[in-house]
């Protein structure tokens, strides 16, 4: 399974944003990086804005190239705004669902949690990442599972009712699908009408 495994400071220093969790080189130098970083002041082209845009939405949900451009193409070809379509896709992925219930602190981190059988899906253990979580689906900790200290450290004092579309029980360590969120309900900064401009050239 292929996967970004380069350095995520630049990158989060590159956007201005910390996409990858909490960082302490983003808070330090909030620039982008490079020797030249802090002096910056060239105007990117519309293209290159647009890039950026998709760049920004790939590092965020962990999807590589191929797997972004199927994931478009597929939104593309589904009723409804294409933009929104996609970003609800990457969204009912098995391991951004695993952060959002809080189980993991990062989506590498529930990556790692899913592709190393960690993560139940209706009872039953899934290894695949990017499986695609229907409404109603049950994800849960293994039950040999529940004792890891990256679960238990992570679960520590979140909050459960931060997003509505998931439905959390503490007894079971195990949280709801309840629905596809609106777009309005997807916390992430990214505008996705540029993504759609872009592969439509």
């Amino acid at each position: 399974m292929a996967r970004y495994i380069g350095p995520k400071s630049k990158i989060a220093r590159k956007f201005g944003e910390p996409i990858f969790g909490p960082d302490k080189v983003l808070s330090k130098k909030n620039y982008a990086p490079g020797m030249h970083g802090n002096n910056r002041r060239r105007k990117s082209s519309e293209y290159g804005i647009m890039l950026a845009e998709k760049q920004k939405a790939k590092y965020t949900y962990g999807v590589l190239e191929r797997q972004f451009r199927n994931m478009f193409e597929k939104a593309d070809s589904a009723p409804g705004i294409t933009g929104e379509v996609l970003l609800q896709s990457l969204e009912s992925r098995l391991d951004n669902i695993v952060y959002r219930l809080g189980i993991a602190p990062t989506r590498a981190a529930a990556r790692q949690l899913v592709s190393h059988c960690h993560i139940v899906v209706d009872g039953k253990v899934c290894n695949v990442p990017s499986r695609n979580i229907k409404p109603g689906q049950v994800i849960g900790v293994r039950e040999r599972s529940k004792s890891l200290e990256v679960v238990q450290n992570s679960l520590a004092g979140v909050n459960h009712s931060k997003y509505s579309w998931l439905e959390w029980d503490e007894s079971a360590m195990a949280g709801k699908f309840m629905n596809v969120p609106e777009r309005a309900e997807i916390p992430e900064n990214i505008k996705e009408q540029l993504i759609v401009e872009l592969y439509s050239k």
